[in-house]
């Protein structure tokens, strides 16, 4: 937390290796979430990079209240919220025919191992209504907590709750006997 204020202290003051630093250590895990929310890998990086633009644009002036990552995770889902209904109001009765997108990752043997198993399992999020997909990735990936997300959504800490519960039920459905982990 330290690091992240001291961090933050530096990009306010105008020092881009600073901004560097924070977008190269939060970059990965947030295309990871906006994939996850998107299921399309290009519309991710876009909704990742609208986020530092914006975050750009408060240097000077940025008040850290929280943590850095939750509060950059939440902008994230915010912005993918804000696509996935764009998509629903220009294009109601169409699914989402995109293939799911596995996070980059940094050893390409690994990658092809899990290939096929991150495929299964994105396709399984696709098919969750977006607000269970949502509370799901929130919880799982981005470790927030499910009173930050039920303010996110604007709903209550069991309706969260219960979204999660639900989107897990029937992510195990789904995957039933298609992972060999």
């Amino acid at each position: 937390m330290l690091r992240e204020m001291q961090l933050v202290w530096r990009f306010n003051r105008g020092h881009t290796d600073a901004l560097r630093e924070i977008y190269e250590q939060h970059k990965h895990e947030l295309v990871t979430l906006a994939a996850a929310l998107l299921v399309d890998k290009a519309e991710a990086e876009d909704v990742v990079h609208d986020v530092f633009v914006g975050f750009i644009r408060s240097g000077g002036r940025f008040r850290l209240t929280g943590s850095l990552k939750g509060f950059l995770a939440t902008c994230v889902a915010n912005r993918a919220r804000n696509r996935n209904k764009s998509k629903r109001n220009h294009t109601p009765g169409e699914a989402a025919a995109t293939e799911p997108a596995a996070p980059d990752n940094e050893r390409p043997d690994l990658a092809a191992m899990l290939g096929e198993e991150l495929r299964c399992v994105g396709g399984a999020l696709a098919e969750l209504p977006y607000e269970q997909r949502e509370a799901v990735v929130l919880r799982f990936c981005s470790g927030m907590r499910f009173r930050a997300i039920a303010r996110m959504q604007g709903v209550s800490t069991n309706t969260v709750q219960g979204r999660y519960r639900y989107g897990l039920d029937k992510l195990k459905t789904l995957l039933d006997g298609k992972l060999s982990l």
